[in-house]
C-alpha cells in the first residue's frame, strides 16, 4: 500500500531513499533548508564583471566502490551527470559539468521544496507533521531525516531520545573553504594537492576536472584543527592566511587574485560512522547520512539507500 513520506534533507543520502521509495510506488516530499541542489557536493557561482566562475566548494570527487553505487554511478555517466577525475585517483569522479550535477537531475525530477528549514516534527505515529516558519506539511505515514548529525537531533529529541543522543554523539568536523580564481593561472601548479597541514589539507584546480570551464578556479580546504581553532574569522580574514599558507607551497610568486573568496561549512566531514542507519518501526521514523556510515559520498547514498529498504520490508 503507497504511504505519504516526508523527507527532511535533499542531499544525497536524502535523494537516494527518496528514489528507492518513489520506485517502490510510495509518494515523497522533500525539503531543504537550502537555496538549491548539492548540499555539501553543491557548485558555488561568482560573478567579477562579465565572467563566471564555478567552483565545487564542498566535496572534490567521490569513489565508487560498492556494487549499488557502482550501478548509480554508471546511470550517471551514461547521461552525462559524471565522469572520472584520474588526477584525483583511479576510483575518483566527479558530477559533470558540475558536481552538484546528479544531485540536480534527481532533485529536478522529485519536485525539492527548497529554502524551507524544517524547524519541528509534530503530531504521532503515522500522522506526523513537518512545520516550517510559516507553513504545516502532512500527514505523513514516515518520516526520514536526513541532515547533519547536529541539526538531527534537535528535531529527534521530543520523538526518540535514543536516536537524539546518538547523533550528538558524532558531531561533524567544520572546513574552512577558501576560493581563488586568477586572470590567468600560473604554470607548472599540480591540479591536486593534498597536504598534511597545518593549514591547508587540500588545493585542486576546478578547471582540471572533466565537463569543466577553463576559467580560472582553485579550491583550497583546510584541515578540521585549524578551522576549529580560528571557526570565529570572517570570511576575509579566513581566506588571507590560507593563501598564503598555499603562497608557501609552491616555488614561484601566485599572482594578485580576482577572486578570494572563503566559505564555512559548519558540518564538513563526519567521523568514521556507526550504523549504516537509525530506524524505529513503530514510531515511522528513520535517520541516514555520512554521518552514520563513513565519510564518503558512497556512504551517504548507501545509508540513504538501505534506510529505504528498511521501510519497505516494514
Amino acid at each position: 500500500m503507497s504511504q505519504r513520506i516526508g523527507i527532511i534533507g535533499a542531499g544525497i543520502s536524502g535523494l537516494s531513499a527518496a528514489q528507492r521509495l518513489i520506485a517502490a510506488g510510495h509518494a515523497v516530499d522533500l525539503f531543504d533548508k537550502g537555496r538549491g541542489p548539492g548540499g555539501r557536493m553543491s557548485t558555488r557561482r561568482e560573478r567579477i564583471n562579465d565572467t563566471a566562475y564555478l567552483f565545487d566548494h564542498g566535496a572534490q570527487y567521490f569513489t565508487v566502490r560498492d556494487p549499488r553505487f557502482v550501478s548509480q554511478v554508471e546511470h550517471w555517466v551514461q547521461h552525462g551527470l559524471a565522469a572520472r577525475w584520474p588526477d584525483a585517483g583511479p576510483d575518483a569522479f566527479v558530477g559533470t559539468p558540475m558536481m552538484c550535477s546528479p544531485l540536480a537531475h534527481l532533485c529536478e525530477r522529485f519536485g525539492v521544496r527548497f529554502g524551507t528549514r524544517i524547524t519541528a516534527i509534530t503530531g504521532a505515529p503515522s500522522a506526523w507533521y513537518l512545520r516550517a516558519e510559516n507553513e504545516t506539511f502532512g500527514p505523513y505515514a514516515q518520516v526520514i531525516v536526513a541532515i547533519p548529525s547536529e541539526q538531527a537531533a534537535d528535531l529527534l529529541t521530543p520523538w526518540a531520545v535514543d536516536f537524539a543522543q546518538t547523533a550528538r554523539a558524532h558531531p561533524s568536523q567544520p572546513c574552512w573553504t577558501t576560493m581563488v580564481s586568477f586572470s590567468e593561472d600560473p604554470p607548472d601548479l599540480a591540479p591536486v594537492m593534498r597536504i598534511p597541514g597545518p593549514v591547508l589539507a587540500w588545493v585542486a584546480n576546478n578547471a582540471a576536472k572533466p565537463g569543466r570551464a577553463k576559467t580560472s578556479a582553485w579550491v583550497l580546504q583546510a584541515t578540521p584543527d585549524w578551522t576549529a581553532a580560528y571557526i570565529d574569522l570572517s570570511r576575509e580574514d579566513a581566506a588571507a592566511p590560507m593563501f598564503a599558507a598555499w603562497q608557501a607551497l609552491v616555488s614561484h610568486p601566485l599572482p594578485q587574485p580576482v577572486l578570494l573568496k572563503a566559505h564555512l561549512w559548519r558540518y564538513a566531514r563526519t567521523g568514521e560512522g556507526v550504523d549504516s542507519l537509525l530506524y524505529n518501526k513503530a514510531l515511522g521514523l528513520g535517520l541516514c547520512g555520512d554521518w552514520l556510515k563513513g565519510p564518503r559520498v558512497e556512504a551517504a547514498w548507501l545509508s540513504g539507500l538501505e534506510l529505504a529498504e528498511a521501510l519497505l520490508a516494514a
